[in-house]
Formats: structure tokens, C-alpha cells, sequence
């Protein structure tokens, strides 16, 4: 069983490494604001702006990845609203597969600076918005840290903002965070980038779009089946725990 415990900033980290993951999200959400960066997450913004996207998709492959991944990432550390757009978006101007590689990898670095930010000079602040989910989510990360941050991935039992704070509380290894973050974000990813790559042909025929229907009941019973193998391993170790003690 993996000991998990809370995990106290420590006093004799040195000020500069402790302050810049706060810096440099403040630095992004200033910029956020300033350029009313967060009304261009949006299918409309997509649809009204498709020409030149794909235009410049086109023409800078190499900068256009990196700028997407840039984006996703700031957006996911940042919590702000429009993760689905631009996973929709990645598949839209990626494809499908490479939509959902740098998905994955843009989402899964944002995530892991928000959880370093939440072991530094963060931690108060940030311990303080979790509240009481932080005692709830605790025995399930004591049991098998890698399992059940899996689990948190695949299916949404928590909001994703909460799932980035939480392991850095509970003291869950850097290394672990960021393998089940990877991991387990794969199969939605890949589902909502599916969608965007066909997304062209909603445009072209000028239909409305929601996200809200993606989430089908035949793909949320795929992801329920998914997290229940991720914990078979400690329903496994469980049961050779029980007979070896009998």
C-alpha cells in the first residue's frame, strides 16, 4: 500500500524555484485578459475563422503544433473554460491521431505545472479551494496512487481542476502523476478529436454543433469499462492479501 500524506511546503526550498510556477501563470493569465484570449475558445470562433487556421495549419506545420500545444497547455494550467473546444480543434486541424498526441502531451504538461505550482508557493491558496474533497479523495490514493489518479482520468468522477491539485497534496510522485495523466486522458481525448476531425463537414453544411452530445451512453460505458480494468490490479492484490492471511 502506497503511503500517501499531505505534503507541507517546505521552508527551506529556495524562494526563486517556488515562485516561478506562480509567475508564470499569473504572466499567462495577465495575458489571457489583456488580449481577450479567451473568447477564441469557442466553435464559433473555429467555424468563422476556419479558412485561415487551416490556411496556416498548411503552411507552418512545425510552429502551428507548437503554438496549439503552447495554447492547451496554458489553457489547462489555467483552468480555463474551452478544453473541449480545443480538443475538437486538435482533431480538426491535426486529424485524429496526431490531434490526439499533442492533446495528450499539451494536456498533460499543463496539468503537471499546475501541479508543481500547488506544491509551491501555491499551496495555501490552492489547498484552500479543494476544501473537503481532499479527505474523500485521500484513502483512494493512499491504496494505489497510479490506479485510481488513472481511474480520476478516464472517468470523470472529479472536475479536472481538482484532479491536477489534490495528488500534489497527498504527497503522489511527480512521475506518477504525470504517467496516469497521460494515460488515462487518451481515450476522451481521442473521442473528441474523432469528432473535430469531421467537424468540417458540420461546418459545410452549416448545422449547429454541441459538444454536449459526444459524450454518448456506448462512450461513457467504454470509459466506465476502461477505469474498471485500471483498478483490477488492486482488486487483484486485495484478494492475494485476503488468502495469504487466511
Amino acid at each position: 500500500m502506497t503511503d500517501i500524506k499531505a505534503t507541507p511546503v517546505s521552508r527551506r526550498t529556495g524562494l526563486l524555484p517556488r515562485l516561478l510556477p506562480v509567475a508564470l501563470l499569473l504572466l499567462a493569465l495577465a495575458a489571457v485578459f489583456y488580449f481577450d484570449l479567451d473568447r477564441w475558445l469557442s466553435f464559433e470562433a473555429l467555424r468563422d475563422n476556419r479558412a485561415w487556421l487551416c490556411d496556416f495549419v498548411a503552411r507552418n506545420g512545425v510552429l502551428a503544433v507548437v503554438l496549439f500545444i503552447a495554447v492547451y497547455t496554458v489553457s489547462t494550467a489555467l483552468s480555463l473554460p474551452g478544453a473541449t473546444v480545443l480538443t475538437i480543434a486538435g482533431g480538426f486541424l491535426f486529424g485524429s491521431i496526431a490531434g490526439t498526441a499533442w492533446t495528450v502531451l499539451a494536456a498533460t504538461i499543463g496539468a503537471c505545472v499546475i501541479f508543481i505550482a500547488a506544491r509551491t508557493a501555491l499551496a495555501d491558496l490552492l489547498r484552500a479551494r479543494v476544501g473537503g474533497v481532499l479527505e474523500r479523495m485521500r484513502s483512494g490514493f493512499a491504496e494505489d496512487a497510479f490506479s485510481y489518479m488513472l481511474v480520476l482520468r478516464l472517468v470523470p468522477l472529479f472536475p479536472f481542476f481538482l484532479v491536477n491539485l489534490v495528488p500534489a497534496f497527498l504527497g503522489v510522485p511527480l512521475r506518477t502523476y504525470a504517467s496516469a495523466t497521460a494515460i488515462g486522458i487518451i481515450p476522451g481525448t481521442f473521442v473528441y478529436t474523432q469528432v473535430g476531425a469531421g467537424l468540417g463537414s458540420v461546418f459545410d453544411r452549416n448545422h449547429s454543433f454541441s459538444a454536449a452530445g459526444i459524450l454518448t451512453p456506448e462512450v461513457v460505458v467504454a470509459l466506465l469499462g476502461l477505469a474498471l480494468l485500471s483498478v483490477l490490479p488492486v482488486f487483484y492484490r486485495r484478494f492475494k492479501a485476503r488468502r495469504a492471511a487466511a
